[in-house]
């Protein structure tokens, strides 16, 4: 028998094991086997299913999202439409450049390696510093990373070479369109400018690209869907790491659509430097010029003074933000449009109005004369020992509506629109001046609609004011006071609460000017002219005013006499409108050219022009200097220079002929 140390050692321990766990070897049977064939097959089948159901119904969805880890859609600007004056000349064109913008996804989820590096490059490369720079991402939504953080609008040589080295991911270098306009402030009023997409301008219109630009005022506002381009797509591809691996272009970028204006720009410099130079000479800052052609209503110049300039705005940089900053802060408002936006009263420019009513409704003929020694006397019910004296701006002597127009009487229009003062013994006004029955306020309002006053011209600018025609209701409900006869009094010479914008105003003297159609103005030169009222059967009474406009030039006493030495005929009216409590006085002049109602073939009229300067030191007589010389250069420039046809190359409807 052998003993356990000779037994070997893997037989002792089995048999330990067999008799400490009273465990025997068996034999795996086929049964076994069979179970993890089965389990294993199963396996294999879900994982061919699953490659399939991949492969197959998933493929689109999952390629797309390995194409958006791997890619990177961006638009590639587009240039915006160009804007030309009549002759052809931009005002308003396009330059590349290439802006430096801050990826404000990927600089927050920067680590603080890469943070360090792109704000040290902000400051060292860009020179922003590092202040401004987080003021500026403290500005941008968290949130919303659709619009981006502009770090430089328009990069220089070596700034882009220095940042395209630094390859940093959360700096991006975008080839971009900046807006330029060459002659700034001169067409800022006509144009407007652009700026880049805002919050606000999101929510008004959810269809507007966030990274890009929108025209803000002007023609860039009002066109803005046209002057638009269609941005193209731009593909970069990546790996894993972010790394580029290439780019592909999907789109091109498809060129806006330009426009062409009605506004001539050697006109449009002309008439800016003249009311320039002339409020220069008076000391005053705020002047207004306005020149549109009565055959069609199309606008050929449209000037405020002071003017901005638009390029602040579309070429943004520190130097540009403290001029915009001026811009919107000064007590002058260079930005606002006060010949489309601004109410004015029209002073004595609203006289030639009054006379075609007067004249229509049969208050008296234009041969009628009322006699003006400077005032005109109406007696207090209340107090008979102390009238109330209307003044009229000096002595007229007798007028009928020929020498009223040119002299501009303030009483023959307190006369023959409000009626003769009441009948005193002895009496306190000549004896012309009683027995007028007066065209009256209710009268007079509906004229004031018949010439378009009170409500919008429809021109194709943004923001255009309605103007205000007083009523004694309105007046009633608003002061609790009836309407009295010094009312209809002041409102007859165009003062009081009757305001007008200055196009307005313009728009009614060109049917004035053609003999009765009153035009809508525009500055899109593809635009057909519209009629927004046909008042030719009024050509008669419109003649009789044509001739006291006539004789305001001619006559020694007329108040635009300034204009006889023109070498073309001129018709014209002054106005003065006192504003401020008549601490102030505002100097307007309104007229046109070529005009002879006695000889209708020297052709129809080509021009209408106005011109407004506020605070004005000597009333009216300061606006027919800059008429003057605007009327002396148009003769020189276009009327003459060009035979009798006109310089506007806008098909001109025959009914406007009419004189």
């Amino acid at each position: 028998m052998k003993r356990r140390q000779d037994i070997p050692f893997e037989d002792s321990l089995n048999d330990d094991w067999s008799r400490d766990l009273n465990m025997v070897e068996v034999p795996l049977g086929n049964r076994s086997l069979l179970v993890l064939a089965i389990v294993v097959l199963g396996a294999v089948i879900a994982v061919v299913f699953r490659i399939g159901y991949l492969n197959i119904f998933g493929a689109s969805y999952y390629a797309s999202r390995a194409a958006d880890n791997a890619s990177q859609a961006t638009q590639a600007a587009a240039p915006r439409g160009i804007i030309y004056d009549a002759e052809g000349d931009p005002i308003a064109e396009n330059r590349t450049v290439f802006t430096a913008e801050l990826d404000s996804e990927k600089f927050i989820r920067a680590d603080a390696s890469l943070e360090s590096s792109t704000v040290s490059a902000v400051n060292s490369v860009l020179g922003i510093p590092t202040s401004t720079f987080w003021s500026l991402l403290a500005s941008s939504s968290a949130q919303d990373f659709a619009i981006p953080v502009v770090l430089s609008e328009s990069l220089a040589q070596s700034q882009l070479v220095n940042l395209q080295a630094l390859a940093l991911p959360t700096i991006k270098i975008v080839s971009n369109f900046q807006r330029v306009y060459p002659s700034g402030p001169v067409f800022s009023s006509v144009v407007g400018y652009i700026g880049r997409v805002t919050q606000a301008d999101l929510a008004a219109d959810p269809r507007i690209s966030s990274d890009g630009f929108i025209g803000k005022m002007g023609i860039e506002a009002q066109y803005d869907t046209v002057l638009q381009g269609k941005p193209g797509v731009n593909i970069t591809f990546t790996d894993a790491q972010g790394h580029v691996l290439g780019e592909k272009q999907q789109s091109a970028p498809t060129v806006g659509d330009s426009i062409h204006l009605t506004i001539d720009g050697a006109l449009q410099k002309e008439l800016y430097d003249a009311i320039q130079n002339e409020l220069a000479i008076l000391g005053r800052q705020i002047g207004l010029g306005l020149a549109i052609d009565p055959r069609t209503g199309a606008v050929l110049a449209l000037v405020n003074v002071p003017g901005y300039d638009n390029n602040a705005f579309a070429q943004p940089s520190p130097t540009s933000s403290a001029e915009i900053t001026g811009f919107l802060t000064s007590p002058l408002k260079p930005m606002f449009d006060r010949i489309v936006s601004g109410n004015y009263n029209p002073g004595s420019t609203i006289k030639p109005l009054d006379g075609v009513a007067i004249m229509k409704e049969g208050v008296v003929s234009p041969t009628r004369e009322i006699f003006s020694p400077g005032y005109l006397m109406v007696p207090n019910p209340y107090d008979p020992s102390h009238p109330t004296k209307y003044l009229d701006w000096q002595y007229q002597g007798n007028v009928d509506l020929m020498s009223a127009l040119a002299q501009s009487s303030d009483v023959y229009f307190y006369v023959t629109v409000g009626g003769s003062p009441a009948m005193t013994t002895p009496p306190i006004n000549d004896a012309s001046d009683y027995g007028v029955g007066g065209l009256g306020v209710s009268k007079l309002f509906d004229w004031w609609k018949t010439f378009g006053l009170g409500v919008k011209t429809g021109i194709d600018l943004p923001g255009e004011a309605s103007g205000f025609l007083p009523t004694p209701q309105w007046k009633e409900q608003t002061t609790g006071t009836r309407w009295l006869l010094g009312d209809t009094y002041n409102v007859a010479i165009g003062q009081g609460s009757l305001t007008v914008t200055p196009l307005q105003l313009l728009s009614y003297i060109d049917a004035i000017a053609n003999g009765g159609t009153l035009w809508r103005p525009f500055l899109n030169a593809s635009s057909t002219p519209h009629m927004n009222a046909d008042l030719t059967s009024l050509a008669p009474y419109i003649r009789d005013v044509q001739q006291g406009m006539l004789a305001g030039v001619n006559s020694p006493r007329g108040t635009s006499h300034m204009l006889s030495d023109l070498p073309i005929q001129a018709c014209a009216k002054t106005g003065s409108a006192q504003v401020k409590n008549n601490s102030e006085e505002n100097a307007l002049f309104v007229g046109y050219l070529p005009c002879n109602p006695n000889a209708p073939d020297d052709g129809p009229p080509q021009i209408a022009l106005l011109i407004l300067i506020e605070n004005s030191k000597q009333g009216s007589l300061n606006a027919v200097p800059i008429a003057n010389t605007v009327f002396n250069w148009y003769y020189d420039n276009r009327i003459k220079a060009q035979g009798t046809s006109a310089s506007s190359s806008l098909p001109i409807p025959s009914s406007t002929i009419t004189q």
